[in-house]
């Protein structure tokens, strides 16, 4: 095990970790965190059944494992979504530095007044911003971004206004907005006494991190509604209390080093994370058996001078055989293997050249066994400039007419051959050239066909001008009439 582990498996570990850390501590103070105890207690047991080779039970967890999905997406949906708005407000990397004693005056006004609100028995529903956004959790509501004050929550509250009934939003030390209406929960107990301002903070406080205030109008009394509980204070001072526990964790003074400071919260978490992070590597990462797999991959002939030029057929492809773990083999990009031979060194004429593991370039975690063929032959010219003619070919002749002239410009031009070809004499042909029935000069602008292995100097094929001038054909004189021609008397000529 230690000589297959590597650096890869050390992240794998740590970022399974850091996942199922962050996801244990999000369900820790959640309502549904015993749905997830069970499907973890599910999981185990498929773990388990999978040691020890028990064939039906691995059968029936796969078959459930398999819409488990769908099974997070429904009895989930809301703590999901919570939980990347979350991941959406840390990609933002923006810091927000916050002023600790004015968080603590706005929770002095906050308590102060919910008191006066409740001694006079005047209903109030205040809702403190934390982290999480709130706006599709809110209906209706009117924008007000004011300073916090005690006289401004008053007149909002008072039984005469018409924001009286809604909740209003407060954010730091501002009045977002009022007159809003929020999401019921249905986990008021039958037989409670909470009203709809009761179940509405409370709906708030099960999808979001906000702190909601409730202040009761028929009993005069005060709650709190966090983290999907409900619960009574007895006074201002301990509501006032609760709110500043509430701005210090949402706005916390650290001191040390962030990731010192994640390390040392909840470290119970971690541990158990870790823990279930290794026995999900031993399960399914780490791999005890090698395999051995044949590929057929691609041979590309690179660093190739320009002047050279490979002749006759060369090998294209190759079979590979790599050697690894079932793992690795899961990876494995099949089209970005190639076997890449370097032709820098290229001699003239026929050669060999061996085929080696290091011209393969095997990902992460597979290891080079064979290649064949073991060697491949080809050969290499060098490139010799010579002059060439050009000839014009035509596709169509008009009838009755012939070619009485054609000038190409330019009459020949510089090629590349190889060396074998120099003897040769080689003559570049232009296009087809389709010609009109006029004797007027023809002017066509046509592109020259090389031959196999023949190059241009620049690589830019150039284009001929080809001037043409045709001539229309003589036709025999035909007599007009039938009557018989005079007889010749030797004098006359016909």
């Amino acid at each position: 095990m230690l000589k297959s582990f590597q650096i890869q498996d050390i992240f794998d570990i740590a970022i399974i970790t850091v996942m199922i850390s962050a996801l244990l501590i999000w369900f820790k103070d959640r309502a549904s965190r015993f749905v997830l105890f069970g499907i973890g207690v599910l999981g185990l047991i498929y773990i388990l059944a999978r040691f020890f080779q028990l064939y039906l039970t691995t059968l029936v967890l796969q078959g459930f494992f398999a819409i488990f999905l769908f099974v997070l997406v429904v009895i989930f949906q809301e703590d999901l979504r919570r939980f990347f708005e979350r991941l959406a407000l840390w990609g933002r990397f923006k810091i927000t530095l916050r002023d600790v004693p004015a968080l603590h005056s706005s929770a002095e006004v906050i308590a102060h007044t919910a008191a006066n609100l409740a001694r006079r028995h005047i209903g109030a529903l205040m809702v403190v911003a934390g982290n999480d956004p709130l706006e599709r959790h809110l209906t209706g509501g009117v924008l007000l971004d004011g300073l916090l004050s005690e006289p401004l929550l008053e007149s909002i509250f008072d039984p005469h206004s018409k924001g009286h009934d809604g909740a209003v939003v407060i954010r730091g030390d501002r009045i977002e907005k009022f007159g809003c209406h929020l999401p019921l929960t249905s986990n008021i107990p039958p037989h409670s006494r909470f009203g709809l301002r009761h179940t509405a903070a409370l709906g708030l406080s099960e999808r979001s991190d906000a702190l909601c205030i409730v202040v009761s109008e028929e009993r005069g009394t005060l709650s709190l509604a966090e983290g999907e509980q409900l619960f009574q204070v007895e006074n201002a001072s301990e509501l006032r209390n609760a709110l500043e526990n509430f701005y210090t964790r949402n706005a916390p003074a650290r001191s040390q080093h962030p990731i010192l400071a994640w390390l040392k919260e909840h470290p119970k978490e971690k541990v158990i994370a870790f823990v279930l992070a290794v026995i999900l590597w031993l399960t399914f990462g780490y791999q005890r058996d090698s395999v051995r797999r044949d590929i057929n991959i691609p041979i590309e002939y690179v660093n190739l001078a320009p002047d050279w030029v490979l002749e006759g057929s060369r090998t294209t492809e190759a079979v590979v055989t790599l050697s690894g773990s079932s793992q690795s083999f899961q990876f494995l990009n099949s089209d970005r293997l190639k076997v890449s031979i370097d032709l820098s060194k290229t001699q003239p004429g026929k050669q060999e050249i061996p085929l080696t593991p290091d011209l393969v370039t095997s990902p992460p975690g597979l290891t080079v066994v064979a290649i064949k063929p073991e060697r491949i032959t080809i050969t290499a010219s060098r490139f010799t400039a010579v002059n060439a003619p050009v000839e014009a070919t035509f596709d169509h002749l008009p009838n009755d007419w012939i070619i009485q002239k054609v000038t190409l410009t330019p009459s020949s031009t510089r090629v590349l051959v190889p060396d074998r070809m120099r003897s040769r004499r080689i003559q570049l042909k232009t296009e087809p050239i389709h010609l009109q029935p006029t004797a007027e000069l023809q002017i066509h602008s046509v592109r020259l066909i090389l031959p196999a292995d023949v190059r241009i100097e620049g690589a830019k094929i150039p284009d001929v001008t080809v001037t043409v001038k045709l001539r229309k054909k003589s036709r025999p004189s035909h007599p007009q009439s039938s009557d018989p021609l005079p007889e010749n008397d030797g004098d006359d000529q016909i």
